[in-house]
């Protein structure tokens, strides 16, 4: 359908299809992981905030993780919540526009954030002497400034190359919106925000992935020269962190090959599911991962408990 680009106050999301009865089901099951999300989410980081034996370096930095993925669910369940029990799938403009912005936010911050993680890690382990000189509490709190700023600063630039373009249809291929699926529906010279876009998503990725690999590279080297111990705080602190980086990893890339590649032979229930794995696997599986692995946060949940019975 061919509208002039004035006239495009909404988009039709066209990758729902009708499932009966079951919707209502589909809401239970949607209701129940958010509810799981935001409660293991924010149960960490009050458990974080209100411990002061937790404020240390890799602890922020996971308060600040897990923040993150109360927003990257947030901007996604909502939405798909009131789609799922919605008959004609349509979202307005203006909200549209806030999810891209939600959705490509949480992507970056996560990113970063797993960068900073990685960093802090390699000076625990490569200078644990001279780690509490070198990761002061100004320059952790540089370093989270940098992780939520820097991509929002880029996101306002994206929403506004975006949101200039002419738009020749209104239809999206998608559950949810995204830059990408809103870029291919303009009747205008994309070239603009085609370059911005590679310059932003290579200089967040790949720059938070050379950070990461100097400092695997950097623990590994002292790991296969260290003691034993160095060896088992290397792995209790460092597997956490490389399951999550992996995690996410894999979303990501599902979820660029759907946007960069046809995937319309695939099952619809498929594609559905390898698109909003980034923006529900991590929130779910974070909390569990450094939950079950760090010592001091099981310490901390048991003694919860055990005063709470």
């Amino acid at each position: 359908m061919m509208i002039n680009s004035t006239q495009v106050s909404y988009f039709t999301l066209s990758a729902y299809f009708d499932t009966g009865l079951f919707k209502y089901l589909c809401f239970m099951i949607v209701m129940s992981l958010y509810v799981l999300i935001v409660g293991s989410n924010l149960l960490l980081v009050v458990v974080i905030c209100m411990n002061r034996s937790l404020h240390e370096p890799m602890y922020l930095f996971l308060c600040s993780l897990f923040v993150n993925e109360l927003v990257g669910s947030s901007g996604l369940f909502p939405f798909l919540l009131v789609q799922i029990l919605s008959d004609s799938h349509t979202v307005s403009a203006p909200l549209c526009f806030l999810q891209i912005f939600c959705v490509h936010y949480y992507g970056a911050v996560e990113y970063l954030n797993l960068a900073v993680m990685s960093y802090d890690r390699y000076l625990a382990i490569c200078y644990p002497l001279q780690y509490n000189t070198r990761m002061t509490y100004n320059k952790i709190a540089t370093l989270i400034a940098l992780t939520w700023l820097c991509p929002c600063c880029a996101m306002v630039v994206l929403m506004s190359l975006t949101s200039s373009l002419q738009l020749c249809r209104n239809t999206i291929y998608k559950v949810y919106c995204d830059t990408h699926s809103v870029v291919k529906l303009s009747c205008s010279d994309i070239n603009v925000i085609n370059v911005y876009g590679l310059i932003a998503t290579f200089s967040t990725i790949f720059g938070s992935l050379l950070l990461i690999l100097f400092s695997y590279v950097r623990i590994l080297r002292v790991c296969f020269s260290g003691s034993k111990q160095t060896r088992q705080k290397a792995v209790s602190t460092c597997t956490p962190h490389l399951a999550s980086l992996l995690n996410f990893s894999v979303g990501a890339c599902f979820e660029v090959s759907q946007s960069r590649f046809n995937m319309s032979t695939l099952p619809n229930v498929l594609r559905i599911f390898l698109s909003l794995y980034f923006l529900t696997c991590p929130p779910l599986f974070n909390p569990v991962l450094y939950g079950l692995n760090l010592s001091k946060i099981r310490v901390i949940f048991k003694s919860l408990i055990s005063n709470a019975a």
